[in-house]
């Protein structure tokens, strides 16, 4: 049978062993996120965005996001973050590195200022006009109805028409509400038209 004073040791070496183990996991660099720890916020044109890649002081970049998407950082020149998540940029920033100038780079991402999102709602509904997407959120389509005042009683449900600009052209997409209040919902992008027609009486 093993006496205290055996035991003692064996669990202060324990206790220590723990202490060093914690403290080597906090000195590793923790992915920065956005204000709200969202890394799936999409950044958006307009976006500033603080780069840091650890123990690179002379990489840090704070930058503002082109309206084509892109934005310049060092070493790497011209780089497209727009559209990405920033999960999905730091990984991005993170390959760009690693590929010819770094080892292993630990790259972390802050959203300094987000861009103003915004789409419209025309039509009828009780508030037409322009609206703003919340920041690292989301906005579906009846959200965006009921942030509109809901639909007038002349309104066509099953017909309402969402414009977005994809590259040069721009698409529409015919929508019905009804459908959407049982299955999945449609996701709204920055500067989309929503139009709700009036019903044929």
């Amino acid at each position: 049978m093993m006496s205290a004073t055996h035991i003692r040791p064996i669990v202060f070496t324990l206790l220590l062993c723990c202490s060093l183990t914690t403290r080597a996991a906090d000195s590793l660099p923790q992915p920065t996120t956005t204000g709200g720890g969202a890394t799936t916020y999409a950044l958006s044109p307009n976006d500033l965005i603080l780069i840091k890649v650890y123990r690179n002081d002379d990489l840090e970049t704070k930058l503002r996001i082109e309206s084509d998407g892109t934005s310049t950082f060092p070493l790497l020149g011209t780089i497209k973050l727009g559209g990405k998540t920033v999960e999905e940029a730091m990984v991005y920033i993170r390959d760009l590195l690693g590929k010819d100038y770094l080892v292993n780079p630990q790259v972390t991402i802050t959203v300094l200022e987000y861009a103003k999102r915004r789409f419209s709602v025309l039509g009828q509904v009780q508030k037409p006009g322009a609206y703003e997407i919340p920041s690292e959120e989301s906005v579906k389509l009846l959200e965006a109805i009921a942030m509109a005042g809901g639909f007038t009683r002349l309104a066509n449900t099953t017909k309402i028409t969402v414009t977005r600009q994809i590259g040069e052209k721009k698409a529409n997409f015919v929508l019905d509400a009804k459908a959407m209040a049982k299955d999945a919902e449609f996701i709204l992008q920055p500067d989309d038209t929503i139009m709700v027609p009036q019903r044929i009486l």
